[in-house]
């Protein structure tokens, strides 16, 4: 499924107009957007905690309340950005260049070791 086009700046500033709107800036310290931000990762695991790995993994009577969560998590994960300094986008487009070169696609493709544990038989990893 294809997201809907928006522009990672025109969500940063909406998520800071509604934070503003509210007198929150005085509450969205680094350290409790983070903990916020876990506390909503753990709401989207509680959605799929017990559902196993079958298709489909989050139940037909779950989905708006997972697309809820994933939504809170994104909101927090933005607006933490923003109030520490990260432009998210930089950060992601320089994070997956890191990981290209970690993780090539000659020695990676269908595998799910990590960068630094040697292929199966032994070889060392590229």
């Amino acid at each position: 499924m294809a997201f809907s086009h928006r522009d990672f700046e025109d969500i940063r500033r909406e998520v800071a107009q509604f934070a503003d709107e509210r007198d929150w800036a005085q509450f969205h310290s680094p350290r409790s957007l983070l903990l916020a931000l876990v506390g909503e990762v753990g709401e989207v695991a509680e959605i799929v905690r017990w559902q196993g790995d079958g298709d489909p993994a989050i139940p037909a009577a779950k989905r708006e309340d997972w697309a809820d969560e994933l939504a809170d998590v994104l909101t927090l994960l933005v607006r933490l950005a923003d109030r520490s300094g990260v432009d998210l986008t930089a950060a992601f487009a320089s994070k997956l260049a890191k990981a290209r070169l970690k993780y090539p696609v000659a020695g990676f493709k269908g595998s799910n070791r990590k960068y630094d544990e040697p292929p199966a038989g032994g070889a060392s990893a590229p």
